[in-house]
């Protein structure tokens, strides 16, 4: 009886709102869309009362609104009240929790990184320790998201989490006071090449306050080193703010430049965003590392840095968001997350990639063409170009990792390497002096002697579409012996194919080992060693002729395209 006055209270507020919504649209003369509600709301009540099995009201009308705001692009979405505190997470970095990263492992969760002197930190929870309960209630098949909300909670409230610790037999209970918590969108700072001064800035979301972390990060550097040249990293930086793209942008463009302009159908909220504040420098030579993860706010400010000239942007072109969303008010506080307007970078751009207005018959979404591409030019006149993100001054690739080294990391063989290896090391050197040895290297493949994992290289998977097509057109019976003997010389060997990328494993190792002693700093220090992106930006930085030629669109572009390392 319950769950049908649940039901009916559900109906109600359905037909009330409806109501409110149709006599606003029917003012307007919008016949289809009252139309359509009333539809809506007549087939939800019939569907309440003659379905079979007792249906759930509120999750049919969240499945129903998520569904209709998918047809649109993938960014308009419902948040309701539940999801909030993870909305202002996103949008703040704020949280109360305990401080680490989980991820899933089979039935169970796992800690990936404690960040440092956090909550988790303080407790003596390490990498890799295994969740097996939270407050005494085993999470045994919990999605991970359970487990999120569960270790979330009210600041200075007490949880207490059992864990399997590799090395030992018996579970261990921690107990983890929650606190306030902020993530810092800057994890690391440093100089990257300090005989030539030149520093570096990682930068990895756009959350409030971000701009004043990018600021403070760099009067660091320059308070205690000789700067002649940076590099902000924005690559795998999926955005946020807008106005922060504006703030960071601003540490280097001067006050009442504009950066981003903002144009919708509601003619409103059309906006120019300059910079506001005295920047710290402006004549520092400026590199933006850039890939295909980096995207809307971080388009702003690689597309602002580059259409001004105030810098040189390398990397990968980016992904190519050009919308922008606003929150707006729901009923029982709740939000929608809107797209309201396309945004335009300084030379008056937008690199939105999609055009989610023309799907293709099948309802998939295409890039936009070519022919619909338009030129533009710098402050300098070089030439730059609309209709599918960043494209850099100068490309470099980094080297795809091999199916080999996939399935190392996905396995979490890599990880679990790393986790013994800092139960059986209570120290290593500083991040910028230790290596992965041959003596490590030869344990790790030592370690995985019995493990499940295997791989399918790409030479392997292309002779296996070949055997399919040759069966398809009836040639496989006649080539059937060649065809087998290739399969054979072939397969791969994974001691072979160990020794073969066996410097790349070694960065990989190096990189999570590093996180054990030095947690999320010096991880990404770690990985900084061989990055090729990174050594094309400083080459780049402390070649002052080169650097200049760019800007000034002096050196021909297709002798600094697709530099590959």
């Amino acid at each position: 009886m319950k769950y049908i006055a649940k039901s009916k209270r559900w109906i109600i507020g359905l037909v009330l709102l409806g109501a409110v919504i149709m006599v606003g649209f029917s003012q307007k003369d919008d016949f289809k869309i009252s139309k359509s509600l009333d539809i809506y709301y007549s087939l939800f009540r019939e569907l309440n009362i003659f379905y079979v099995d007792d249906i759930n009201p509120q999750k049919l009308v969240e499945t129903s609104i998520e569904s209709m705001l998918e047809s649109l692009d993938p960014y308009t979405k419902y948040i309701p009240e539940k999801d909030m505190d993870d909305f202002k997470f996103m949008t703040t970095g704020d949280y109360g929790g305990i401080g680490a990263l989980i991820r899933k492992e089979g039935d169970y969760a796992v800690i990936s990184q404690p960040y440092k002197d956090f909550p988790a930190d303080q407790a003596g929870l390490r990498t890799g320790d295994l969740i097996k309960a939270i407050n005494g209630e085993s999470i045994k098949g919990w999605e991970l998201k359970q487990v999120s909300n569960k270790l979330k909670g009210i600041p200075d409230t007490e949880v207490a989490i059992t864990i399997d610790r590799m090395g030992r037999d018996e579970p261990l209970e921690k107990q983890v006071v929650r606190k306030d918590l902020h993530i810092n969108s800057v994890p690391y700072y440093g100089m990257t090449n300090p005989e030539q001064g030149t520093g570096y800035i990682r930068l990895t979301k756009f959350t409030q306050g971000c701009g004043q972390e990018v600021r403070e990060a760099y009067q660091q550097l320059t308070g205690a080193h000789q700067v002649n040249a940076l590099v902000l990293d924005l690559r795998s930086n999926p955005g946020g703010l807008l106005q922060e793209a504006v703030n960071v942008a601003n540490v280097f463009i001067p006050k009442g430049q504009k950066i981003v302009s903002t144009k919708g159908r509601v003619e409103k909220w059309n906006q120019s965003y300059p910079t506001q504040k005295q920047p710290l420098d402006t004549n520092v030579r400026l590199v933006v590392l850039v890939n295909r993860a980096s995207a809307s706010a971080s388009e702003i400010v690689a597309g602002a840095v580059q259409d001004l000239d105030r810098g040189v942007v390398v990397g990968r072109r980016t992904f190519g968001k050009g919308l922008v969303q606003a929150t707006r008010p729901l009923s029982y506080n709740s939000k929608l997350k809107v797209t309201t307007a396309k945004y335009y970078i300084p030379s008056g751009r937008c690199i939105q990639a999609k055009d989610y207005s023309n799907r293709n018959d099948d309802g998939s979404v295409g890039e936009i063409p070519d022919s619909l591409v338009h030129q533009f030019t710098t402050r300098h006149g070089r030439t730059v170009f609309d209709g599918g993100g960043i494209r850099p001054d100068v490309e470099v690739e980094q080297r795809d990792l091999s199916k080999m080294e996939i399935s190392l990391i996905t396995k979490n063989l890599v990880f679990d390497f790393a986790t013994q290896y800092a139960l059986n090391n209570d120290t290593i050197p500083p991040v910028d002096e230790y290596e992965v040895s041959d003596e490590t290297f030869n344990q790790f493949s030592e370690f995985l002697q019995g493990k499940q994992w295997d791989y399918t290289t790409e030479s392997e998977e292309k002779l296996e579409k070949l055997i399919e097509v040759a069966k398809e057109e009836d040639y496989y019976a006649q080539a059937e012996s060649t065809l087998n003997e290739l399969e054979k010389k072939m397969a791969h060997d994974k001691q072979q194919d160990l020794k073969r990328y066996e410097n790349s494993i070694k960065e990989r190792l190096e990189q999570e080992i590093a996180g054990r002693y030095y947690y999320q700093k010096g991880q990404i220090r770690a990985g900084l060693e061989e990055d090729k992106q990174l050594e094309k930006a400083v080459e780049i930085s402390i070649d002052t002729n080169l650097y200049q030629d760019i800007i000034q669109g002096d050196y021909p572009r297709d002798n600094i395209k697709n530099v590959k390392e």
